[in-house]
């Protein structure tokens, strides 16, 4: 009991003071206080994978979770960035996205949270949570995802997305990213008029935002998750009995498909994004995700080749 109550006593000042400085960002944005980043640091690429004067087949843009804190890949979302663009050079893969930042503001490179970071880490990680639940809100969910949206709109054209190309965009998420890609749909839709596909593994999302732009989704899951289960279970419009959802209208239109990656954990060393363990065929949990994102994509692509040659086809006949 003395050890619950001091937790309690350290982190309930660090919740409450966590959650007015995310609302207070997302209110800073709405009320044009501060213009949100554009700019990467020095070195910092717009994209990676396909060059720029080829056209990519895709463009991939990863939405990590809440260990992401600065512009460039964290440490696990990293890995699975590079193993994506190993196994499809083809695509032109982008990392940047700050999800939990209305301002696209990467929080480690904020002095305070600088000299945080080095003493008291775990509040790096509080933020972001926090910022999951202020875009969950429904007082602030449609500022926040106006927010993301735009971030990434912004980050695709400097990376060399041309609006009504046609090129689709794969928006891949892990656990939170799932709250800001779902999100995104609508207002990505409206400044690029892109093919949206959404593949999230361990997706920590509210289920409340509108699918129908997308045109597909993609659950990647695990029983052995824990977290994602605590997401279903926290937010009722996952659950079936809130029909008129985003999430359960896109069940029900065909518009999400489960993939099992048993026995994958949310985080830890047998997690979707784990180099270390390894599956019966040989490969690492990282391995097979990369591979399972990989076909999604391909797939994707390919049936919409296929939609437009059909349509052709029937124009000029």
């Amino acid at each position: 009991m003395n050890d619950f109550l001091l937790w309690a006593v350290a982190l309930g000042p660090a919740l409450l003071a966590e959650g007015l400085l995310a609302r207070y960002e997302i209110l800073a944005y709405g009320a044009g206080w501060r213009t949100p980043t554009t700019a990467l640091p020095d070195g910092v690429p717009y994209a990676r994978g396909a060059a720029p004067d080829l056209p990519p087949t895709a463009y991939l843009v990863y939405l990590d979770g809440i260990g992401k804190r600065r512009v460039r890949d964290s440490r696990d979302g990293g890995q699975l960035v590079k193993a994506v663009l190993a196994g499809a050079p083809e695509l032109r893969v982008l990392g940047q996205v700050q999800p939990y930042s209305p301002l696209a503001d990467p929080l480690a490179d904020r002095p305070v949270w600088a000299w945080l970071r080095r003493r008291v880490g775990l509040l790096l990680f509080l933020h972001n949570v926090m910022q999951i639940f202020v875009a969950a809100d429904h007082r602030y969910r449609p500022l926040y995802n106006r927010a993301v949206g735009t971030q990434i709109a912004t980050q695709l054209q400097l990376a060399g997305y041309r609006p009504g190309s046609g090129i689709p965009v794969v928006l891949l998420s892990y656990s939170g990213g799932a709250q800001l890609a779902t999100g995104a749909v609508d207002i990505l839709y409206d400044l690029l008029r892109a093919p949206l596909l959404l593949i999230m593994f361990g997706g920590f999302h509210n289920g409340a935002n509108d699918l129908t732009r997308a045109e597909h989704v993609h659950r990647l899951t695990s029983a052995s998750d824990r977290v994602e289960r605590v997401g279903s279970w926290i937010f009722p419009q996952r659950r079936t009995l809130f029909r008129r959802s985003g999430w359960n209208r896109a069940v029900r239109a065909g518009k999400v498909t489960v993939h099992r990656l048993d026995p994958a954990t949310h985080v830890g060393p047998r997690s979707y994004i784990s180099p270390t363990t390894r599956l019966p065929d040989g490969r690492s949990h990282l391995d097979r995700t990369a591979d399972t994102v990989i076909a999604l994509v391909r797939a994707h692509v390919g049936a919409g080749a296929d939609a437009a040659k059909d349509a052709t086809a029937t124009d000029h006949p």
